[in-house]
């Protein structure tokens, strides 16, 4: 019976019936009693995945009560080669204490030189064997004469734990005792193994593969148990790589892994001691508790800043990482780790909109502004699924003519009042890719629907703009959409002009912008670079991004008077596109000089309250009728106010 134990364990080569046979009957039938009822034990608590210190300490506990005289301990040994106590119930703690840490070696005690040689060592008599010299004080308290080490080896032949038995006696372990104790080795063995497995399962679970940071389970966990009663005591920031998307679009995703990593390796060499998270992407987190960086937040995220400047080896291609940072602190207000969570993002989302690789600490005014864009998004989504988008035109305007030579369509949203709203009211959930594609998707139908309209009764349509945002472009084939669309609706996209906002033609977008828009223009379609002049883009940028009209914004019409730096501006912008080929639309237009002024300077067309507000498709038609250029009878249009009467006025600057 014994000997079918040790061959469950796994020691099929202690066998030996020689030695059994030698015992006496009423001794072997206690002895294989209680070693069965130690392995049940053990194994019992090994499947129910106890601490592998309990276990330990158990199995120290039954082997000192079925050793008479002897006093057991387990000591792990790390991939280092030093030694750790795990159990050790009967001995004193400083004793344990001061072997944590220690060398293994030949000469290091039994325990020691049995995990350096992965063998037994028998100790006879600890005073006289030099192997003990160097822990012999320590010993000396200890009331033992004999130490005997079994080393618990893995597979792979590495030894993992040390078990020591100290006898009180000098003396060596009888046969009995070496049985017992090379079969708690094997018990020893499967529980080290199911913990070292529970633990790799575990760090699986919350390290990101890539980075070897803590991922977001670590994060979300870390966050759970962080105190949140002392306000200012812990910080957090929000980092997000702002360069990822361009790196995998030019070099390719192994590139932009190399990207990450290094940027998570730099991240959390500059705020150690305090851990940093990958959340996700291109996402991090720090958790920020040191007191120097507490102190000091913007000079904390400088030195992130200042790390990821630094160009890093992407697949032999050089990228300097960059990032955006938003923080925030545990205050009076944010009372919870939820709190700060969603300030930081506040934080980062408005980094991120007044410009990008800086720092913004939270402040309460800054929650104000992304909940207007929350409450956009939801309003605007609300309408799409009521269908309560409208689309409206305002025509464009011949400066020498008065006459109407295209439109540009506008979206508007009708409230569940029945209120019309403009698109600048919900400009801001625009910034969601989704709203923004479907809101395009709806216009686009629209437009190719009213345009067929029109033709229909005979009204021509030279041209009608269509605006775009950033997120269009990123959302699939812009070009196969808007040929899809116009397609249905038996319209050549031939008169259709996708309007552009500058933000969508700088920085990390010039690349993918200028694909779609090659698109765009193989499918006949005309591009026009819109509100020029309020973003950050430059006449450079028609380098990269080639568009085919520029409309000059509002804010340079409204100053074209002598003097002002808006005529220079607008005069030299006029002159420039005319060499490039590049049709100029004046925005804005409120008044007849202002028309008279753009005319003079060579600007052909333009738009404005000065000729026409936005309307429905049915006051659009009715306009068409009376001045769309090329029709019989067309007259100039003009508002009513403040150009009334103002015919005489056109032809003179038509003469001009």
């Amino acid at each position: 019976m014994i000997t079918s134990m040790f061959i469950l364990l796994g020691k099929p080569n202690f066998t030996s019936y020689d030695y059994y046979s030698r015992i006496p009957k009423c001794q072997l039938s206690w002895a294989t009693t209680v070693l069965l009822h130690i392995q049940n034990k053990i194994l019992r608590m090994i499947a129910n995945s106890e601490p592998v210190a309990d276990t330990a300490r158990e199995l120290c506990a039954d082997i000192e009560t079925l050793m008479s005289g002897v006093i057991c301990s387990i000591l792990t040994v790390d991939q280092a080669g030093l030694l750790h106590p795990l159990a050790a119930p009967s001995l004193p703690a400083d004793y344990s204490s001061a072997l944590d840490g220690m060398m293994v070696g030949p000469e290091v005690g039994s325990c020691g030189a049995a995990a350096y040689l992965r063998e037994p060592v028998i100790i006879e008599d600890i005073r006289r064997d030099l192997r003990c010299a160097r822990s012999m004080g320590l010993i000396e308290g200890l009331g033992v004469s004999g130490c005997w080490s079994f080393p618990v080896v893995n597979a792979g032949g590495d030894a993992i734990a040390v078990i020591g038995f100290y006898s009180e006696q000098a003396r060596s372990p009888s046969a009995s005792e070496r049985a017992l104790a090379e079969a708690c080795v094997d018990l020893c063995g499967l529980a080290l193994q199911r913990h070292e497995r529970a633990v790799d399962r575990e760090r699986r679970a919350n390290i990101d593969a890539l980075t070897g940071l803590p991922n977001r389970s670590a994060y979300n966990v870390a966050m759970a148990q962080i105190p949140c009663d002392v306000p200012g005591a812990w910080a957090l920031f929000i980092i997000d790589l702002d360069n990822l998307k361009i790196v995998n679009d030019t070099f390719g995703h192994l590139a932009g892994d190399a990207l990450i990593k290094a940027a998570g390796t730099r991240i959390a060499r500059a705020m150690a001691p305090d851990v940093s998270f990958r959340l996700g992407g291109d996402e991090f987190a720090v958790i920020i508790q040191n007191p120097v960086s507490l102190a000091d937040l913007n000079a904390a995220a400088e030195r992130v800043l200042t790390e990821l400047e630094r160009s890093a080896d992407c697949e032999g291609h050089a990228v300097a990482p960059r990032a955006t940072i938003g923080g925030a602190v545990l205050g009076v207000s944010e009372r919870s780790a939820m709190a700060v969570n969603e300030a930081a993002d506040f934080a980062l989302y408005h980094a991120k909109e007044t410009g990008r690789g800086g720092f913004v600490r939270y402040w309460p005014g800054i929650g104000t502004r992304i909940t207007r864009r929350r409450d956009a998004i939801r309003d605007v989504a609300d309408a799409l699924a009521d269908d309560r988008m409208e689309t409206h035109y305002q025509p464009i305007v011949g400066l020498d003519t008065g006459e109407i030579v295209g439109l540009e369509a506008l979206c508007r949203m009708r409230t569940v009042t029945g209120e019309l709203v403009s698109a600048l009211a919900f400009r801001e959930a625009t910034s969601d890719a989704h709203i923004a594609a479907e809101l395009t998707q709806r216009v686009a139908v629209t437009v190719a629907r009213d345009i067929a309209f029109w033709r229909d009764r005979g009204l021509l349509v030279q041209q009608v703009g269509l605006n775009v945002s950033t997120a269009d472009f990123y959302t699939g084939s812009l070009a196969q959409k808007l040929e899809d669309a116009f397609g249905r609706a038996g319209v050549p996209l031939g008169g259709l002009i996708v309007e552009v906002s500058e933000d969508a033609c700088i920085g990390r977008s010039d690349r993918v912008v200028a694909r779609e828009i090659e698109a765009l223009r193989a499918a006949g379609v005309r591009v026009a670079l819109d509100d020029f002049g309020t973003g950050h883009a430059s006449l450079t940028h028609l380098l990269n991004v080639p568009v085919d009209i520029i409309k000059i914004d509002q804010a340079f019409i409204g100053r074209l008077w002598p003097d002002d730096p808006s005529m220079v501006i607008v005069e030299g912008l006029i002159d420039i596109a005319r060499q490039l080929g590049i049709e100029i639309v004046a925005e804005g237009i409120e008044t007849e000089v202002q028309a008279s002024q753009l005319w003079s300077m060579g600007c052909k067309v333009g738009q404005g309250f000065a000729f026409a507000r936005a309307a429905d498709r049915d006051t659009t038609s009715a306009l068409l009728r009376r001045h769309a250029s090329g029709r019989e009878g067309a007259t100039p249009i003009f508002a009513q106010s403040p150009m009334e009467g103002s015919t005489s006025r056109v032809r003179r600057v038509r003469s001009a």
